[in-house]
């Protein structure tokens, strides 16, 4: 998120600074590795266009930068005909006006030549717009992008404090690293992922409740033989499970002959002490998805690569985007709390941050759902009539 809104606001151009905590493209936050998922299927109304701004923003950084970042599938949603989530997809993609088809268990066999399988008291949801994000190449693409507009940036740059300058100038915001070292601008943008309630109880009086989970993506290892029936060229889909736990995956890409399979979740951890074990997140559930999913086209044992990653978790899983207020005014934007589901909206929500701090306003996006102070209203933030995901397994 950072990275799009240099690039977003070197574009408008403005001067930016861009800090970073470890090195560039490191792999100690929530934004990199291989692939994250696209997909308009969501239970909210709100992130459907949000998500269909992306795919053209998307489409424009990879014009200007001349490579791909985004590969396009369908996308195939599944589960009980009954679990008020996937119902709440349903209708939501009604509210938007996206093209779908809901599939019964035989018809999921026909669509996609037996390679799902559905039990009985199931549905499926198919939609043309899906897709696989590579995921540390379209952070390299933004910063690329930033730099080729002027933008300036620095890494191994851990914030410690965000202040007024009030000796020489009220209006301007000082950032200060570990280094001893200050900066000084006019507006700052604050995208620190699972540090962010770390960074803003620092700097403010405001605890946000964001809990930095501790979470790993899982490889299966596909049959041998059937390696080419779940790729890409051959029409295979990103894919959401709506049951418990909830599943989701990509289509064979990064690694030859493996599958992405993961569960949505983790465990809390604390973002400077956490365990680095590559911990299979999930139980024989999800083996058995696996297995009784695919048709015993996928070794269902258990995955055979294991990769680390972080989400920074609020109670009602939608983002934080909203100016932090206070002594700050409206010169501070944070943007965090992407819950595991953000990365695909980067483009717009970079786009939506360099309005913001330019603008003072944002539009396109009806931002009332990401505000601070809904949980204020309520420590579970945002009321949803859809039925919650347990995030934590």
């Amino acid at each position: 998120m950072g990275s799009a809104a240099a690039y977003y606001i070197a574009k408008r151009g403005c001067k930016v600074l861009l800090l970073e905590q470890f090195d560039f493209l490191h792999q100690q936050g929530s934004s990199h590795g291989e692939t994250r998922t696209i997909r308009t299927t969501y239970p909210e109304h709100y992130y459907p266009s949000m998500v269909i701004e992306s795919y053209r923003l998307w489409d424009e950084a990879e014009s200007e930068i001349g490579f791909k970042v985004l590969h396009s599938t369908p996308h195939f949603d599944m589960g009980p005909s009954e679990n008020k989530s996937l119902q709440s997809v349903i209708q939501s993609c009604n509210h938007n006006s996206i093209p779908h088809t809901i599939l019964d268990p035989h018809q999921v066999l026909e669509q996609f030549s037996g390679r799902i399988n559905l039990p009985e008291n199931w549905i499926g949801l198919s939609t043309q717009q899906g897709g696989v994000i590579k995921a540390t190449k379209a952070v390299s693409m933004f910063q690329t992008l930033a730099i080729q507009r002027g933008a300036v940036l620095k890494d191994n740059m851990e914030v410690v404090q965000i202040k007024r300058d009030g000796e020489r100038d009220c209006h301007h915001v000082v950032v200060c690293t570990s280094d001893g070292s200050e900066f000084m601008g006019r507006k700052c943008v604050v995208t620190v992922g699972a540090w962010m309630r770390k960074v803003v109880e620092r700097v403010s009086s405001i605890v946000l409740p964001i809990q930095p989970l501790h979470t790993t993506v899982c490889y299966w290892k596909i049959k041998e033989g059937c390696e080419d029936l779940f790729s890409v060229e051959k029409g295979f889909p990103s894919f959401a499970s709506y049951a418990q736990p909830y599943i989701y995956g990509t289509p064979s890409m990064e690694f030859p002959g493996l599958i992405k399979i993961a569960v949505h979740g983790g465990e809390p951890c604390d973002p400077d002490k956490r365990a680095w074990d590559p911990l299979f997140i999930g139980d024989k559930r999800v083996s058995s998805w696996v297995e009784e999913r695919f048709g015993g086209l996928v070794e269902s044992k258990g995955p055979v690569i294991v990769q680390t990653c972080m989400y920074s978790m609020t109670p009602d899983g939608d983002f934080v985007i909203d100016f932090l207020g206070g002594e700050f005014g409206r010169d501070v934007v944070v943007a965090g709390g992407f819950s595991g589901h953000g990365f695909k909206m980067a483009p717009v929500v970079g786009r939506v941050l360099a309005e913001l701090v330019l603008d003072g306003e944002a539009q396109g996006v009806e931002l009332s759902h990401f505000r601070i102070g809904r949980f204020e209203d309520s420590p579970l933030g945002n009321v949803k009539e859809h039925e919650d995901q347990v995030y934590t397994l």
